[in-house]
């Protein structure tokens, strides 16, 4: 066969995905793994995979029914839909039911197919997760990205989402809240939820409530915006963040009756794209959201861990000059260089994306640009994933936790060692 390059099939990119990179997330992490391979040391705190086991009744129930291998329903299993709807009813007092849960191969895919099937713009508060926008792009979307800031503890202001809404009232829209957020770790007062739900049922937006992160609030007071929107908010959750399991690649998306027809259409979509979810998971999943005590217990030492450890390193960033707002959730923070600007200038670094190559260059510390999450190049803001340490160890050591009290900080001294280290670096480095 004739190995001239003219013969060969010529390069046709769809226009969509021309000039598309792999996920900043996906991408820091396989860096990390090159430097490591190549004998450097590397401080992981760009990917944000939970550091914790997947509890051990869930694990249970994957190897029970490590068997199954028929296909299941597209929706998904029945008993681990009413256990979702469950769930919801349990956490968020609503009536949901098993009709009303869809099951897919990770939360990820399912907001890929609601964009798909539904006809319209992707409204997204910045800072915000890495994938929102690029899935619009492949799928074609109109995306507007509302900025917002540090004194407003980076949180989507109503009178932002209302004065996009007015340009054109009737265009179809669906805006995307995360809370506990990735990448800030903040949350929304119950009071906040409900001035955003009047503003998107006065312009019927759809809200997808990415609430993946709501069983990680540090406190354990989660509240969903789907309470004061409840016939126009899409909730998704998932095993991947809670439940400490993001390679089983597991998603849920409860919906309202009034979307019906967008679920079934997104049904639809799935029986000709991925089929179904693997089976043994989503036997597995069942035990994860009936719940019990003992899943209540490791949720309870995850959260008093995460609290802890994000307050001790939001104290070491703050002296170090960063501003930096306090998490309410997940296991992220998002520090501002910005008030060492010119001393960063000094150092030839202006940009959020030079700030963190020179700081995994110089120090191994990994860690993400603001710019990967929607904010504007120049700033130096930057994610960071304190998920850097042994979670195995931390969680067991944790069952000698008192039931109230704080965390004492040899506790995170002792066993979140890794990610302090990780942090001091960085702080040295900034000094």
């Amino acid at each position: 066969m004739s190995e001239i390059e003219g013969d060969r099939p010529g390069v046709q990119l769809n226009l969509r995905v021309r000039g598309l990179e792999n996920s900043p997330t996906v991408a820091i992490n396989d860096r990390c793994s090159e430097l490591q391979n190549a004998g450097r040391t590397v401080f992981k705190l760009g990917l944000g995979q939970s550091p914790f086991p997947v509890p051990p009744p869930v694990v249970e129930a994957l190897r029970d029914h490590a068997s199954q291998k028929d296909y299941l329903p597209v929706r998904g299993l029945p008993a681990l839909r009413e256990a979702v709807a469950g769930y919801h009813r349990r956490t968020h007092g609503t009536r949901c039911t098993a009709d009303d849960v869809l099951i897919g191969p990770g939360s990820k895919e399912l907001m890929f197919l609601l964009q798909l099937t539904y006809y319209g713009d992707l409204v997204v508060p910045t800072p915000a997760w890495v994938s929102y926008a690029p899935q619009a792009q492949i799928v074609g979307r109109q995306v507007w990205l509302l900025h917002t800031d540090a004194e407003n503890g980076w949180r989507l202001a109503p009178d932002r989402l209302e004065a996009l809404c007015r340009e054109d009232p009737g265009r179809p829209r669906i805006v995307v809240l995360n809370y506990p957020s990735n990448p800030t770790g903040s949350t929304y007062t119950a009071d906040e939820l409900e001035a955003l739900a009047d503003v998107a049922r006065r312009f019927r937006v759809i809200v997808l409530s990415d609430e993946i992160y709501a069983e990680l609030h540090h406190r354990g007071a989660h509240v969903s915006i789907e309470r004061f929107y409840p016939d126009g908010t899409i909730v998704s959750s998932g095993l991947s963040k809670w439940c400490g399991a993001g390679g089983w690649r597991l998603g849920t998306f409860a919906f309202p009756v009034a979307l019906r027809w967008l679920q079934e259409a997104m049904e639809a979509v799935a029986s000709e794209t991925y089929t179904s979810t693997s089976a043994p998971i989503q036997y597995a999943a069942i035990a994860a959201f009936q719940g019990g005590l003992e899943i209540e217990e490791y949720l309870w030492r995850a959260r008093k861990i995460l609290g802890a450890l994000g307050s001790e390193l939001l104290a070491r960033l703050r002296a170090a000059g960063a501003r930096v707002e306090a998490p309410d959730g997940a296991f992220y923070l998002f520090p501002d260089f910005g008030p060492l600007a010119e001393r960063l200038r000094e150092h030839d670094i202006t940009s959020g994306a030079q700030l963190c190559e020179r700081l995994l260059d110089e120090t191994g510390v990994a860690i993400l640009p603001g710019s990967a999450f929607g904010r504007p190049p120049g700033e130096l803001t930057a994610r960071l994933a304190y998920v850097n340490f042994d979670g195995v160890r931390a969680l067991a050591a944790a069952e000698t936790l008192p039931l109230d009290g704080p965390v004492e900080k040899d506790f995170i001294e002792r066993y979140c060692r890794p990610t302090l280290d990780a942090v001091d670096r960085l702080c040295s480095w900034l000094a």
